[in-house]
């Protein structure tokens, strides 16, 4: 019970007069149940007595009706319930709207008086309305995400200020515009695309409540500004004499993904990772970028792609010249099929050019009018309006503040929400479109191109983050393995939910590259190679270089969240896709690879014969694709340290049986 008030009254006209009216007194609680928080008033005679709650049933429209609970009418008992468990089971959403009852109002007990108990949910709070300062006693009305009122609650000892700071803990409230005694809830689509210039001219309560409901925002906008803002909402009066102890900062931001559990040792189901021996690890190098030569030579008289594992183990080992991707990445992202020729590719994009403008034209012919009536695409153009405008403009093709890149830009993302309208727009779908329609240069083609790579990355922005949840265990459970101690430490510094890798994830490394330097990473992971999950190695390989500085410097929870944070910008793309290539390497080399690393990345245990490639082991550790190929390309190389080595020459592609 996070809020208990008694003496809440609910002034019924149900009494002998109909100009009279009957005082109800009542109690009203605030109860945080799991995910979900409550809101229950109850009169205070009958606290506990389930016939007097009135709820909606489970198959209830969007527009529901009062009906009884259900409830056999028996004594209280020792069969009767004493906690609030199977009242919230009983009810989905409230609305007050009292049905009919042929045997008189069911509200209704022996002595006449009448009991209005209610409870909803957070999440179907649409607005409270305040009344004026200063008229009478102090009361609230709760309105509902189906314009359903609730009745007014009158706080006859003391006020309804402390119930406002108890919901603000929980959702976020704002004044209506229109009226200032309305207080406006955002919902959690709103608040998931929030941007977070917003947040920063709120106090920094509000702000820290806003970061915790909102991990998308805090992440989103101006990260790097984020830790500053805790450093000094965590301060108290005096900066230089009092702070609150990072745990306690850790515990908060450890909190601002509902169900993310990082330390999987302590949770059932999970297999525990002992120290392995992984071994050194290799050196990799790298090639030169894919040529159009190349890429024609691998392709028929007809425009079949001859050897997709070569070409994608090609592309893997050295990315794409610039002049190739407008062709390649449509194949690398789905968008036409490996096997296809050039007439059934055009075929394919007249098809979807023509689904594409159909699409394009239901929005664009919604009326000013309509508009207003559709909350949900009203908000999608505000937020997609004020993410185009926020687009990197180091590259040309976006700069100027009516640029067509930045037009197309906006007609695509609000396309796409006609394609997806349940996912809709969420914050930082436009940095994941901005790359793609560079390379494009076509509308239509990138519209389908962003549409395959939100198929990939669509769990990323669900309003669950189950996507985002499952990544982080993942990253947590590589890097444990891969490093044990700097896992022990990091978690010693209250760092070891690893948010700080929330954005590398959420826009697949967007922001912590350059321009540029992202074409090719995003490319190189389009392969799928060299296993499942590659961004995650990435991601291991990021941490392990910055490693040495952070336990040698002795970094603490403030100066590793704001070290990760300003490696934007300042991350070698050549060395660490070399590294991760490594990483991957060696763990698929390892004998004793854990199920749940192998699982992860896509790795699977057999035995082989003595004569095999593999050599004499016992067992060892394969991944689904080999990846013997990209291993066997000695063509121009770049080392480790991003240094370019030609005294090596590719071979004939002839010469190379394909995967």
């Amino acid at each position: 019970v996070a809020y208990e008030q008694e003496g809440v009254f609910i002034h019924s006209s149900c009494g002998k007069n109909d100009d009279q009216d009957n005082l109800i007194a009542g109690i009203l609680r605030v109860i945080e149940k799991e995910n979900e928080v409550i809101v229950d008033w109850r009169p205070s005679d009958d606290t506990l007595d389930n016939s007097n709650i009135l709820c909606a049933g489970k198959d209830s429209s969007s527009v529901v009706e009062w009906t009884q609970s259900p409830k056999e009418k028996s004594p209280r008992g020792a069969d009767r319930p004493s906690s609030y468990e199977a009242e919230w089971d009983m009810v989905t959403t409230v609305s007050f709207k009292k049905k009919p009852h042929s045997n008189g109002d069911a509200t209704t007990h022996a002595n006449g008086e009448s009991k209005w108990s209610f409870l909803f949910s957070l999440t179907d709070l649409k607005s409270i309305k305040q009344n004026k300062e200063g008229m009478g006693w102090s009361y609230l009305v709760f309105c509902l995400k189906d314009d359903v009122r609730l009745p007014a609650l009158h706080f006859h000892h003391g006020d309804s200020k402390l119930l406002i700071k108890c919901l603000e803990k929980h959702v976020v409230l704002s004044e209506s515009p229109q009226d200032k005694r309305i207080l406006l809830v955002n919902s959690q689509n709103k608040s998931l695309s929030q941007s977070f210039e917003n947040l920063l001219d709120e106090p920094s309560y509000g702000l820290l409540q806003k970061l915790k409901k909102d991990p998308y925002t805090a992440t989103m906008g101006r990260f790097s500004k984020v830790t500053n803002y805790i450093f000094d909402s965590f301060r108290l009066t005096d900066p230089s004499t009092q702070r609150r102890p990072p745990s306690e900062m850790a515990d908060f931001l450890n909190d601002a993904i509902p169900g993310l559990k990082i330390n999987q040792q302590e949770e059932p189901g999970f297999e525990v990772i002992t120290r392995i021996d992984l071994g050194k690890q290799p050196e990799v190098s790298r090639r030169e970028p894919v040529t159009a030569e190349e890429w024609a030579k691998n392709m028929d008289s007809e425009g079949r792609i001859l050897n997709v594992d070569y070409i994608k183990q090609l592309i893997f080992k050295g990315g794409l010249c610039h002049a190739l991707r407008k062709e390649a990445w449509k194949f690398l992202l789905g968008y036409f099929p490996w096997n296809s020729t050039k007439e059934e590719r055009a075929n394919l994009q007249k098809r979807k050019t023509d689904e594409y403008f159909r699409m394009k034209l239901q929005w664009k012919s919604v009326s000013e009018e309509q508009e207003k009536r559709n909350s949900r695409l009203r908000d999608y153009r505000s937020l997609i309006e004020k993410d185009v405008n926020r687009t990197d403009r180091t590259n040309k093709f976006y700069e100027g503040e009516d640029n067509p890149g930045l037009i197309l830009l906006h007609d695509i993302l609000m396309t796409y929400c006609m394609y997806d309208f349940d996912l809709g727009y969420v914050q930082g779908m436009s940095d994941l479109l901005s790359p793609v329609l560079y390379v494009m240069e076509n509308e239509v083609d990138a519209f389908w191109c962003f549409v395959s790579y939100m198929d990939q990355m669509h769990q990323n922005f669900e309003e669950q983050m189950q996507g985002m949840k499952t990544q982080l265990i993942q990253l947590s459970t590589l890097l444990r393995l891969l490093d044990s101690g700097f896992c022990s430490y990091l978690e010693s510094q209250d760092s070891g939910y690893l948010y700080f890798c929330f954005r590398w994830l959420l826009i697949r490394f967007k922001r912590e590259f350059s321009f540029q330097d992202i074409l090719r990473l995003w490319e190189v992971m389009w392969t799928e190679l060299p296993c499942q999950n590659f961004h995650l190695l990435l991601c291991c390989a990021i941490l392990e270089s910055e490693k040495q500085q952070i336990m040698e410097k002795h970094y603490g929870f403030n100066e590793i969240l704001k070290h990760v944070n300003e490696l934007s910008m300042k991350i070698d793309v050549e060395f660490i896709l070399c590294k991760a290539e490594a990483i991957s390497m060696q763990m698929m080399n390892c004998k004793e690879l854990p199920q749940a690393v192998s699982e992860i990345l896509g790795i699977e245990s057999r035995s082989v014969t003595p004569d095999s490639d593999m050599g004499d082991d016992d067992s060892a550790a394969v991944l689904s694709c080999p990846t013997s190929l990209y291993q066997s390309i000695p063509t121009p190389v770049a080392a480790a340290n991003g240094t370019r080595d030609s005294a090596q020459q590719a071979p004939e592609a002839q010469s190379l049986t394909p995967a």
